[in-house]
């Protein structure tokens, strides 16, 4: 079975419900390992909590090495509409919203992609309610656990601009992005 077009990978993130779709080089995108700082700084406080995030998702820089070994990228987002720019709540369910479009959408492709091809989603991971890691326990679900673009350095923004999309849509939304890279066939 042969890999799916670009244009069949971008088709499959919009149908699957992201706001927008590209397919980007690799060697295009920044990668930040400074990034790792505010992992560090524990403000989704998820560090040291959650298998796929920082510091046991691995060194930054293995990281972005690995990352680099792939030359195409498909980056989707979704655009969430929040009541005000505090709204808490609304923040949370449209990553989980997003993070369950990810999860769709890499189920949908990975039949079709190289083995090796690496989905990364927004924040950590969330398959479970609560991560196996936080009672000294093996990953539960390690084909389905999705480490957050962030933990590889990749700077969003940037990546975003790549793909001509917006990594701010206005007033009172939020946006959330997640990542296939992969390598072309041939």
């Amino acid at each position: 079975m042969s890999m799916l077009s670009e244009e069949a990978l971008i088709r499959t993130a919009l149908q699957g419900g992201a706001s927008g779709a590209a397919v980007i080089a690799v060697r295009e995108i920044p990668f930040r390992p400074e990034f790792r700082r505010a992992c560090e700084a524990n403000s989704c406080g998820k560090y040291g909590k959650c298998w796929t995030c920082p510091p046991d998702v691995g060194d930054i820089d293995a990281l972005i090495a690995r990352a680099r070994r792939y030359d195409r990228c498909l980056l989707f987002q979704t655009v969430s509409a929040l009541e005000d720019s505090f709204d808490i709540e609304g923040m949370l369910e449209a990553g989980r919203t997003h993070n369950g479009l990810t999860r769709r959408v890499w189920e949908t492709l990975r039949p079709r992609m190289p083995a090796d091809t690496l989905m990364l989603s927004a924040g950590g991971c969330g398959v479970c309610g609560r991560c196996a890691r936080e009672d000294g326990r093996p990953c539960r679900h390690p084909d389905r656990a999705l480490a957050p673009l962030e933990a590889y350095g990749i700077a969003v923004s940037e990546a975003a601009a790549l793909g001509g999309m917006k990594y701010l849509n206005g007033d009172n939304t939020v946006t959330f992005f997640s990542a296939m890279l992969y390598q072309r066939e041939g």
